[in-house]
Formats: C-alpha cells, structure tokens, sequence
C-alpha cells in the first residue's frame, strides 16, 4: 500500500478511499512513508488527522457530566411516558399511539442538544415549536378508534419527529450531504445497540421476575410500569451515548451484521417470490396479505440501506455489494407487484386514505430502489465507490419527509376526521 500511497500524494479522494479501504494499514504505512518522504500540506494534514483520532479513541470515556445528562434525559423522558400512570388516564392506549414516538425523539433530540458543544439558542427554538405544535396537534384529533386517517397520522408522525431529529443531529447543516450520511449510519448503528439491549433487557426481566415469584412476590405490575416502560424509551438514549463514546464497538458490529444478514435476506426474497407464484395466494383481493407484502417491502428496503451505510465503512467487500445490487432488483419486482395490486383495488374498490398512502410510499420506495440500482450497478461493473450510493439516498431524504408531510397534515383534511 506504500507505494499507493505515495503515488497519490497529490490525489486526497484517492488517499481517503486507501484510508476507508484499510485504515490499520493505511496509519502502518503512511507514517513509514512520512519519515522518508519529503512534506507537504497534505501529508501534514493526514499526520494530523491520524494523530488527533488516535488520540481521541484513547482518552474518549464516560465522564461524570455525560453520566450526569444521560440520567436527567432518561428521567425526563421516562417522566413523560409514565403520564397516563401519574395522572391515572383511561385511555392509556390512545395516548401512546399518539404520543410514544414523540416522547422517544425528543429525548433523542433533548440529549443530542444537551450534549452538543455549542447549541443555537435561535435554530433551537423553532424545533421547540414544532414538538410542541405537532404534540397539541395529534392530541387534539378525536379520541376514536378506526378512522384511517388519524390511524395514518399516528403511524407517519413519528417518522416526521425523527426527520426533525434529524435536522438538530446535523445541526441544522442542509447543505453538507455527509452529515446525513451520518445521520443514516448512527440509525443503523442504534438498530443493533438497540437490538442487543433489548435482549438484555428481556434476559433481565425474566429473570428478575423469576426471582421475586420464587420468593412470593408478585412485581409483574409494579416492574412493567417503572421499569419496563422507562427503560424502553430510555434504550435509544442509552445506546446513543454507546455509539458516540465507544465507536470502534460500532464500527465492528455493525458492518458484520450487515454483511451476514444481507446475503440472507436477498435469499428469503426470491424464495418469497417463488413461494407466492407456486402458493397461488393473491394479493389483488387478499386485503391483509398485501398489507404484510408492504410490510415486508419497507423492511427490505431499510435492510438495503442500512447494508450500504455499514458496508462504506468497511472497505471495498465485492460480495456483499453485489447482494445488495441483487437484493434491490428482487425489491423492486415486490415493489411492481405491490403496486399493480394497489392500482387494481383502487381501479375496483375506489380511494380510501389507507390505499393512497400505500401508493404514495411505494412509489417512492420504488423511485428511490431505481436510483440505488443505478449506483449499485456502477459500484460492481464500473469501479464506482459504494459512498456515492450513500449520497444518492442522503439526497432522497427529503423527498420522503415531504410525503410524510402531507399524510400528517393533508389526509385528515381531504378524508375527514370523522
């Protein structure tokens, strides 16, 4: 790599590409190269950079003061889920659909503020408004069940919330496309670290209740309502200070996990579609059957993009790109498929709010799949870097929070709340 190296001195894509590749060797031999090389700005630049990461990885740690903001966030926001408790609500299952996404992304978002090194008071105060809006908002929709339009906002607000987290994690950078590249890897991060804890968690649960019944004690109840639940949306808390502070357990998990579980995915797809053509099961007339072929659509898809955010991370890996590559071409013939099924019971049974919005987001997804295809197909066969994969679905965020947008806003307007 030595050699590479030095024969793209004046080349810093090139350079940063050899360092994301393999950074062990790239440190090993650029210092060799820098002793014997005559300077310049740019070696300056890596010596610097390499210096200053490994001198951060070293004296990184928990100190008292992320203790410290760590336990009030988690208590706040535990404080907020446990309000039907305190104040002893009836409907305890209207207010957490309403509000549990909520009350999580602004944790999420009150923790990434209070640990920011110098927050802005002027951009933080319209973010602010928006919780406090959209919190009146969904709370003020009647208190009925079954209108499929409060049922949509319910479903699409949080994933508007942690759009708006999204702006205050970038700090409010539009214009740079690799913060929110960042942003998509720390979600794929978080998933796993969440994932484990959870197991945990469970593992914990079981056995702590075990525990007391095999002393007489029945804590079901008192440990579900102050235990369980607080520690449910304080876990993306939790597994956020992990991430920020012990990096390097990420950056190894996450790429493995991604490159096992892609490869079986890819192939649960096609026996999938293989098993619908044999099985005969229809989902132009089975209602529920192409509400799980959805399902499995938007799980897919966010299994392909995370796949791509941890395999940039890890250097050129040939296999696993081509999975991916093969991976959204399955995807997008679900995607067609779910859609002619849409078409054919709008075309039979006319527009209600629950198959529009289904249109709406496949369509998207299927816009999106075919731009990812586009890049994916350049990365195999024309020696494109995968991190232009990653650019292509920062650029597309937008477009999806504009749908989410008018789902949450527009659809009790045009359909009625009634």
């Amino acid at each position: 790599m030595k050699e590479t190296i030095k024969g793209n001195l004046g080349n810093p894509e090139k350079l940063e590409q050899l360092y994301r590749d393999d950074s062990t060797a790239f440190e090993s031999e650029f210092r060799e190269l820098y002793t014997d090389t005559e300077k310049s700005d740019l070696m300056a630049f890596w010596k610097i950079r390499l210096d200053y990461q490994k001198l951060y990885d070293k004296v990184k740690g928990i100190s008292l003061t992320d203790i410290v903001i760590l336990v009030s966030v988690c208590l706040v926001t535990g404080l907020l889920i446990k309000i039907p408790y305190i104040f002893k609500m009836d409907q305890y299952e209207i207010f957490y659909t309403r509000n549990t996404g909520m009350i999580v992304f602004f944790g999420l978002t009150l923790y990434t503020v209070l640990t920011s090194r110098m927050p802005d008071i002027r951009k933080l105060l319209p973010v602010a408004g928006v919780f406090l809006i959209l919190t009146v908002y969904v709370n003020l929709l009647p208190s009925v069940t079954g209108i499929d339009s409060i049922n949509l906002v319910c479903i699409h607000l949080p994933l508007m919330i942690w759009s708006i987290f999204g702006i205050v994690f970038i700090n409010f950078d539009f214009s740079d496309k690799m913060k929110w590249i960042g942003f998509i890897r720390y979600n794929g991060d978080l998933a796993i670290l969440m994932a484990l804890m959870v197991i945990a968690g469970g593992i914990l649960t079981g056995i702590t209740i075990g525990l007391f019944e095999a002393i007489g004690i029945k804590i079901e109840k008192f440990y579900f309502e102050n235990v369980v639940i607080v520690g449910a949306v304080s876990v993306p808390i939790v597994a956020t200070l992990i991430t920020r502070k012990y990096t390097i357990l990420a950056n190894r998990i996450a790429p493995i996990i991604a490159t096992i579980f892609s490869p079986l995915v890819l192939l649960t797809a096609i026996v999938f579609l293989v098993a619908l053509a044999v099985s005969g099961k229809d989902p132009y007339t089975d209602r529920d059957f192409l509400l799980m072929f959805n399902i499995m659509l938007v799980g897919v898809m966010a299994v392909i993009v995370f796949s791509i955010s941890e395999t940039s991370t890890s250097g050129k890996q040939k296999f696993t790109e081509m999975v991916l590559f093969s991976l959204s071409v399955i995807t997008v013939i679900i995607d067609l498929i779910a859609l002619s099924a849409i078409f054919y019971r709008l075309g039979a049974y006319g527009i209600t709010p629950n198959r529009l919005a289904v249109l709406g987001s496949n369509i998207l997804i299927l816009g999106n799949l075919s731009m990812i295809i586009k890049d994916l197909y350049k990365v195999n066969f024309r020696n494109v870097i995968i991190q232009e994969v990653e650019l292509t679905i920062a650029k597309y965020l937008p477009v999806y929070l504009v749908w989410i947008i008018f789902v949450v806003f527009g659809f009790p307007l045009i359909f009625g709340i009634k």
